[in-house]
């Protein structure tokens, strides 16, 4: 069993936040925090939000001076919705962590069953005891699904349990004019909110909270019923109309008992529910909420844009599309309501049992790292989204750090796991980044490029949201890490089709920019005034990192047409983009005459043309209270410096290994690994992956410890924010790509284990073409195990191995 558990539930405020976070429920469509549904006293800080993966609203951003080009608008992601709030009375003493006595309470996440878990056993101030036991679950099979099953039952009294559940549409976005990793400003995001209740011969009375954004002209709404589930309940101990009367033949129902117990305010409702038990007699009280958004739901025309159609028109369209979007709403709840509450249950199970199988990682020898590892890879596949609106927020769907903004953190970090285990759903991600090439190429125009596309640095729906570019726009190194996620995708499936659809399309338009950015210098091509991937030194000429990957970009679009071409499907391509041979021409000479920065006196591949210039800081006497520098050092002054937030050089010879020789490699990582002070969590896996390449097994292992407990153990200090996605997904390719020594190549899988003395052993899945494997790693060296599919051949420590 997968499970993380935390056996006492602390009361301090920071360790509250901290686990709001921890305990968050996502489906990558939806992502609910876990506030305690009875809310915390007034003076405590949190942050309670629900939220819809790609889902948007806009907002101003000036900027100090008005120059040409520079972002002053950006998307945020936000709060729709509060369907979390239960309030529970005992005989009428109202239920509270913080008052009473709180005899024995935990929190567990159940990863195998896809559910969280709230256990109290709480004695109120009047000595009446109850146990309560609160799941709650946001369904991988219906996404808009989220459920709270809240059970109550009193230990030495007979009495009346009342419930107040709410459905607030009142909200607001979380603010920190302090941090820059979260908005600082706070503003309306929803509009125009209503709330009404209905009835449902199918469901009884249910609540609908509907609103717009205040800028995108997005639409949400919500639907929250209830039900009742208890042993030995009749209707005389049910003391609630509203769903009493439901369930009794021939009943007649007016009006307003049709309404329920439901109170109505301006954007809120709530439903109260009383109950007569008898002592160790238990209720449930399920409650349902459908969250459906204008993205997806309302019609075939989801988007509508001031520009194309007159105000009055738009009115018209986007109430026609809100009707829609109730409606589907509704028809949603009652599917859900109408099935029993434990078939949800179990095709919550199965997902999860499909997942678990496909991407199993499993750790012997350290159970506390084995777990963290899990705990990772689960949050991964609760952030993901599940369609190509969405993609994958920096914070996931656990909190609004960085404003639920998509970065190369998806492409780098998270999509290499999906690629290997989960073929859909890394399509969609390449299918996402696809919808938004348009904006992309927009964007390139902006920069000042005539042809081709650059995607944004932080975006949700496709325009960018940097409003500091030196560190933002100017990291061009975005699109060459799109189309190096979309290369692998094909080494890893052999997918043409989607080559075809969308891949090849995106690597021409990239090419084309990279050929626009470039320059020829003395017979080498140059790229000037870029950021690579260290945000401490920017605005530089030729970033190792980017010069290389517009290397292998500008190359693979050559390959991929010949591919497509051979298989008889370019054409297609060629005439969406009006692509010519003799751009195709120019693509390989800028690939082939790619100037990477190499120094012979230290034998390294330097950051970029002017790093090694630079005073060298020595990150041995930087005091845990300076981290992360950004925030304690202004931008100019890091930039003067040696000092990296994170892997950069490191990272290409990582990606790109087979550009440059082992020693180069070696030095390199040595030279830079003096200067990184890691304050990104992206950093350490990499660092673990190139280690344990150079077989420096031990440091790799240190490295990897780091980041896979970085959220677990809140090692940053602000997992309150939102998990890691990323540096999830660097902690799976620690293991693979690290220990594991797994690369995708032209001539297919290679794989170079190494074993930490630490570990008894470990083993992990992969799908490679059509064909699913299992490797484990151990002290007699390396099992590779054919688990479906046909036969395959590998490379094992250089030598080709049939797996079969």
């Amino acid at each position: 069993m997968r499970r993380y558990q935390v056996n006492e539930i602390s009361m301090e405020n920071q360790n509250l936040m901290l686990e709001e976070t921890l305990f968050h429920n996502a489906n990558g469509y939806i992502g609910v925090r876990g506030n305690f549904e009875e809310g915390y006293p007034a003076h405590y800080n949190s942050i309670r939000g629900q939220y819809i993966n790609g889902f948007y609203d806009f907002a101003k951003m000036p900027q100090a001076e008005k120059l040409y080009g520079l972002i002053e608008e950006k998307q945020t992601i936000v709060n729709v919705v509060d369907t979390q709030g239960i309030e529970l009375t005992i005989e009428g003493e109202t239920f509270s962590m913080f008052e009473g006595t709180v005899e024995r309470s935990s929190r567990t996440l159940e990863m195998d069953l896809g559910i969280t878990l709230r256990e109290v056993i709480w004695k109120s101030p009047k000595g009446k005891r109850v146990a309560i036991q609160i799941k709650r679950m946001t369904s991988f099979e219906v996404l808009p699904l989220f459920l709270i099953d809240y059970k109550v039952t009193p230990l030495n009294f007979d009495g009346e349990v009342s419930f107040r559940s709410i459905h607030n549409g009142n909200v607001k976005n979380y603010f920190n004019p302090e941090d820059p990793r979260v908005a600082g400003e706070s503003l309306e995001h929803l509009v125009d909110i209503s709330s009404e209740v209905f009835h449902s011969e199918k469901m009884g009375s249910f609540s609908l909270v509907a609103a717009h954004t205040a800028s995108s002209k997005l639409s949400v709404c919500s639907g929250v019923v209830h039900k009742l589930v208890g042993e030995n309940l009749t209707d005389k101990s049910i003391l609630s109309k509203s769903i009493q009367l439901e369930s009794v033949e021939g009943a007649q129902i007016d009006e307003d008992t049709r309404k329920g117990n439901w109170n109505l305010e301006d954007g809120n409702a709530s439903e109260e529910i009383t109950v007569s038990l008898k002592e160790n007699q238990s209720i449930r009280l399920l409650k349902y909420t459908i969250i459906c958004d204008s993205i997806r739901y309302g019609g075939e025309d989801k988007s509508f844009s001031q520009e194309a159609v007159t105000s009055n028109n738009q009115a018209l369209a986007t109430a026609d599309r809100d009707k829609l979007l109730q409606k589907e709403t509704i028809a949603l709840l009652e599917k859900v309501a109408q099935q029993d509450v434990e078939e949800l249950y179990i095709k919550q199970k199965e997902y999860l049992e499909e997942f678990w199988y496909s991407c199993q990682v499993e750790i012997v020898g350290d159970e506390p790292l084995n777990q963290a590892v899990s705990y990772n890879l689960y949050q991964l596949v609760q952030s993901v989204g599940k369609d190509p609106h969405s993609n994958i927020a920096a914070k996931g769907l656990s909190g609004e750090g960085y404003e639920g903004h998509y970065f190369w953190d998806t492409e780098m970090y998270i999509q290499p796991f999906f690629t290997l285990t989960s073929r859909e759903i890394s399509k969609n991600l390449i299918r996402y980044r696809y919808t938004i090439l348009e904006h992309a190429k927009e964007n390139a125009k902006l920069l000042g490029h005539k042809k081709g596309a650059a995607y944004p640095w932080r975006t949700i729906m496709g325009k960018e949201c940097s409003g500091y570019f030196p560190s933002g726009s100017a990291q061009y190194h975005i699109s060459g890490d799109i189309v190096y996620a979309i290369v692998k995708y094909y080494l890893a499936t052999r997918d043409i089709e989607v080559m075809e659809e969308c891949g090849a399309e995106i690597l021409i338009e990239v090419s084309r920019m990279w050929l626009d950015l470039g320059n020829y210098y003395r017979g080498q091509f140059h790229l000037n005034e870029v950021t690579g991937p260290d945000e401490y030194t920017c605005l530089v000429n030729n970033n190792y990192y980017t010069n290389a990957l517009a290397k292998f970009g500008l190359s693979w679009t050559v390959k991929m047409m010949g591919l497509l071409e051979s298989q008889g499907k370019g054409s297609e391509v060629i005439r969406k983009t009006g692509l010519t041979q003799e751009e195709l021409n120019q693509f390989q000479e800028a690939s082939d005459k790619m100037y990477l920065p190499y120094d012979e006196e230290t034998g390294i591949n330097p950051q970029d043309d002017s790093f090694l210039q630079k005073k060298v800081w020595d990150v041995s006497t930087i005091t845990p209270e300076e981290k992360p520098l950004l925030l304690h050092y202004h931008p100019m002054h890091l930039y003067r410096y040696q000092v990296l937030k994170q892997a950069d050089t490191v990272l290409a010879h990582f990606i790109l290994e087979e550009m440059q020789d082992i020693q180069t490699i070696r030095k390199s990582f040595e030279y830079y690994e003096k200067i990184t002070t890691h304050d990104s969590s992206l950093s350490t896996c990499i660092y673990s992956i190139v280690a344990a390449k150079l077989g420096m097994v031990d440091k790799a292992y240190q490295y990897f410890g780091e980041s896979a407990k970085l959220d677990l153990f809140n090692t940053h200090k602000n997992t309150k924010d939102g998990i890691h996605t990323a540096n999830m997904g660097g902690t799976y390719m620690a293991i693979v790509y690290g220990f594991g020594g797994v690369r995708l190549k032209e001539d297919g899988l290679h794989i170079n284990p190494v074993l930490p003395k630490e570990w008894q052993e470990f083993s992990f899945r992969l799908r490679i073409w059509n064909s699913k494997i299992q490797v484990r790693v151990n002290g007699e060296g390396c099992e590779l195990t054919l688990l479906e599919g046909e036969p395959i051949a590998v490379w094992l420590k250089g030598e080709k191995v049939l797996v079969k």
